[in-house]
């Protein structure tokens, strides 16, 4: 049967602004000490083919010089490839950005995570809680080597977020394995996650960007822990490691969950034109594009 086509996907994440001019470094992220990264539209662009609106991209002179954002970017592209829902990034405050335009214009069509700073403990908490209130988040992610200082998975600095989540009843998708930006990345070792399950059982955890090279050490850890989750985010569908399609298509299809990297690196085109060639499990397919996003999210649908 391969891919369904009349399944509404979720898509657990997507950015809002695209082209060189919105210059996609995280803000957080100035922990960087190399020149070349400076130039780079966002910090793990070298990993990289044919960033999408950008110089690097070869589909650059068909696209629009100046790409719009939020919803304006994203929904053709979403109803190209029958994405019902995408999950976007929210920053504090009240500011109108793209993503909470798109989230107040399309409401059933974009739900808000937001990443604090786990460096201001009490001030993380006040971001998540409010925008919560304000229904602009329906999941808190992070980026433990992205922070200066770093903040690692296990921290307790990351434990008050934790338990803050798990009173909103929202889940963490946090980003483990070597990450792309050149930072150090043993913050965001994936054994770091074994004791954060152990403490916080009803923790919804969601992993971000591979846990590359340990990719056999999540499997063992989703096999252990019920709520740990694995999203195929940042990794074209021909690069999703053999060992995660592996536990997909036996013990762990609840447990991985799609998730692309557009327009920060890979076009949503791309992404969906590849995905066929995956070898899921025709059982598999409504789980990872749908099911277990909507689960571990909350979503009605």
């Amino acid at each position: 049967m391969g891919i369904p086509e009349d399944i509404g996907v979720v898509e657990t994440m997507m950015g809002t602004r695209a082209g060189k001019g919105a210059k996609l470094n995280y803000q957080n992220l100035t922990g960087i000490k190399d020149a070349d990264s400076s130039t780079m539209n966002f910090p793990a662009q070298y990993m990289f083919k044919d960033v999408p609106f950008s110089d690097q991209a070869r589909e650059v002179p068909e696209e629009p010089v100046d790409p719009p954002e939020g919803a304006d970017l994203l929904l053709p592209f979403m109803d190209k490839h029958n994405i019902q829902i995408a999950m976007v990034g929210v920053g504090p405050g009240d500011a109108k950005t793209p993503a909470r335009e798109a989230i107040d214009r399309h409401p059933d069509r974009f739900i808000g995570a937001h990443e604090p700073d786990p460096n201001n403990v009490m001030g993380s908490i006040r971001d998540i809680r409010d925008l919560h209130a304000q229904g602009y988040l329906r999941a808190v992610t992070a980026f433990p080597a992205g922070r200066n200082p770093q903040v690692a998975i296990d921290d307790p600095k990351m434990y008050a977020i934790y338990a803050t989540c798990v009173e909103l009843d929202v889940p963490i998708f946090c980003c483990a394995g070597i990450p792309g930006p050149r930072v150090p990345y043993e913050p965001q070792h994936p054994k770091l996650i074994d004791q954060v399950m152990y403490d916080f059982p009803d923790l919804r955890f969601v992993t971000r960007h591979g846990c590359e090279p340990w990719e056999a050490l999540a499997v063992k850890l989703m096999l252990k822990w019920p709520n740990l989750y694995y999203s195929t985010s940042a990794f074209a569908p021909k690069y999703y490691p053999q060992a995660i399609i592996d536990y997909a298509n036996t013990r762990g299809a609840d447990k991985v969950i799609y998730a692309g990297y557009f327009p920060m690196g890979l076009h949503i085109d791309k992404i969906f034109e590849q995905l066929p060639a995956v070898p899921f499990k025709d059982e598999v397919w409504p789980k990872f594009l749908r099911d277990n996003a909507a689960r571990v999210l909350n979503l009605d649908l």
